[in-house]
């Protein structure tokens, strides 16, 4: 019986590799497709532009249909080559977000460059230097929008089970449950783990929910042949120097699968990192923030610029607040919280002040005792009247736009926290201070101040693994309903 189970499975494997590998295959034809439609949309389109338009910005010049014709031959040609070089079409390097729009940039500037490095080569090689910047606009952009619709439309079929890398996790450590933990978190990754190789919890434990110990290392290679296995992640402090070496020799016999190694760095699990060789030595560099590149960019842009805009709308309504403020209670109009930003740098976050200026006097010592263990009062003493209605509706944060467009806060992020406050994050502390508190956030929509420290962890936890632009655009649109509401605010 045994045997047969064996024969079986050895006769199964291949069929179910071949049918996934076909799916991609499909997929990645649909988009040589999509690009030369693409390339032959861009050319066109900056022919005409150019030379059947009459817009006076172009200097009259030759249409030469003919050399322009074959000219495009060629540089589609080109162009499917150079998005090959550059990755494109390999399963490794699709949907890759940011770094994927970068290969599409990097691809046609290279073809552009040969373009007009053969026209400096040849003298009689002259193309026109409006239809080429033309046609490299139009591409770059045609290329990107196709990439990112293709994108999301596979991320809807990975939801469904589709377009998934079968993967198995060698170490069920902590780092190798943080790793399952997060991947299993994210659909949109594409992994499908099917179990942990462990030398230490017994085969069929689960130490995460549905994710079973298969066997040991001694059992690799066979574990990898029999699942039909895409991508290993190795969490190297799970194992010995020599059960390493013991699995990397394996998979030198295992060309199809794909090894990935996890950094070995769990409290910092959420920031970014390089890999540079220095004397043949491959070293692991953390990022000091969280969001870089072209992320860091739009964030900034969106912000300031968001920012700006609201302030200019909201003057007269905040003139309005701070008299309401002066007219109910003696005091300042504005508060400054000094709180901790990113890169451990403090700061003062501006708030329309919500309490008495002698609310301390006011506490019982019960009230003390709750307000140092959850850092909030359900019935607070110390806050006035105005302030009760102005916390309810969050309209005491909008200061704080000041502090978005000083660099301090981003519209969205983590909630902003004290010296005090930060310690009970515990080893997440240091993960906090990687990206700038947010005005709003994924606590903001979430429960606001009914929530626990824990789940304040989870949440923004969460927000820095997985932060993205449309991440951002969504807690953003839903949170003035939510703040209407006023629920979890006091």
């Amino acid at each position: 019986m045994a045997l047969q189970s064996a024969q079986l499975g050895q006769s199964v494997v291949p069929r179910v590799r071949a049918a996934r590998l076909n799916a991609w295959q499909r997929l990645i034809a649909a988009l040589v497709m999509i690009d030369v439609l693409i390339f032959i949309a861009s050319l066109t389109a900056a022919y005409w532009v150019r030379f059947a338009s009459d817009l006076s910005i172009f200097d009259a010049g030759s249409a030469r249909f003919e050399f322009y014709r074959w000219l495009m031959l060629a540089m589609i040609l080109l162009w499917l080559g150079a998005f090959a070089a550059g990755g494109l079409y390999s399963r490794r390097t699709l949907f890759g977000g940011v770094d994927e729009y970068n290969r599409v940039f990097h691809a046609c500037n290279t073809v552009v460059m040969l373009v007009m490095a053969a026209s400096f080569i040849e003298p009689d090689l002259v193309v026109a230097r409006g239809w080429l910047l033309m046609t490299w606009g139009l591409t770059v952009v045609g290329a990107i929008s196709a990439r990112f619709a293709l994108r999301r439309w596979v991320y809807r079929q990975r939801r469904h089970g589709r377009f998934l890398d079968r993967t198995l996790i060698v170490g069920a450590n902590p780092e190798g449950l943080a790793v399952a933990e997060q991947l299993i978190s994210t659909p949109s990754a594409g992994t499908q783990i099917l179990g942990f190789v462990d030398d230490f919890e017994p085969r069929g434990a689960e130490p995460v929910a549905g994710v079973p110990v298969l066997g040991s290392s001694a059992t690799f290679e066979h574990l990898v042949r029999s699942l039909c296995i895409d991508q290993v992640i190795i969490a190297n402090s799970a194992l010995t120097r020599e059960r390493l070496l013991g699995i990397y020799g394996a998979l030198d016999t295992l060309n199809d699968v794909e090894v990935r190694l996890a950094s070995g760095l769990f409290e910092l699990l959420t920031t970014g990192v390089r890999v540079r060789e220095e004397g043949c030595v491959p070293l692991v560099s953390l990022n000091k923030t969280r969001i870089v590149g072209a992320d860091w960019l739009i964030k900034t842009t969106f912000d300031k610029a968001t920012a700006a805009l609201a302030l200019l709308l909201l003057a007269l309504p905040l003139g309005a607040l701070a008299l309401l403020i002066k007219l109910d209670s003696p005091g300042p109009v504005f508060y400054r919280r000094r709180v901790v930003g990113q890169h451990n740098r403090p700061f003062d976050a501006f708030k329309l002040r919500t309490m008495y200026v002698d609310g301390d006097s006011r506490l019982t010592v019960a009230q003390r005792h709750e307000l140092a263990k959850h850092g909030k009062l359900v019935n607070d003493p110390r806050v006035t009247a105005v302030g009760r209605w102005l916390r309810r509706y969050s309209l005491d944060e909008l200061p704080q736009l000041l502090n978005v467009l000083r660099g301090e806060m981003s519209l969205i992020g983590p909630r902003m926290l004290t010296e005090p406050e930060l310690e009970k994050f515990g080893r997440w502390r240091y993960n906090l201070r990687t990206v700038k508190p947010g005005l709003t956030g994924l606590w903001q929509i979430s429960g606001r101040s009914d929530l626990s420290y824990e789940d304040r962890i989870r949440l923004d936890m969460f927000y820095i693994r997985n932060y993205s632009i449309w991440l951002d655009l969504r807690i953003l649109l839903q949170t003035p309903l939510r703040v209407l509401r006023g629920d979890g605010a006091y």
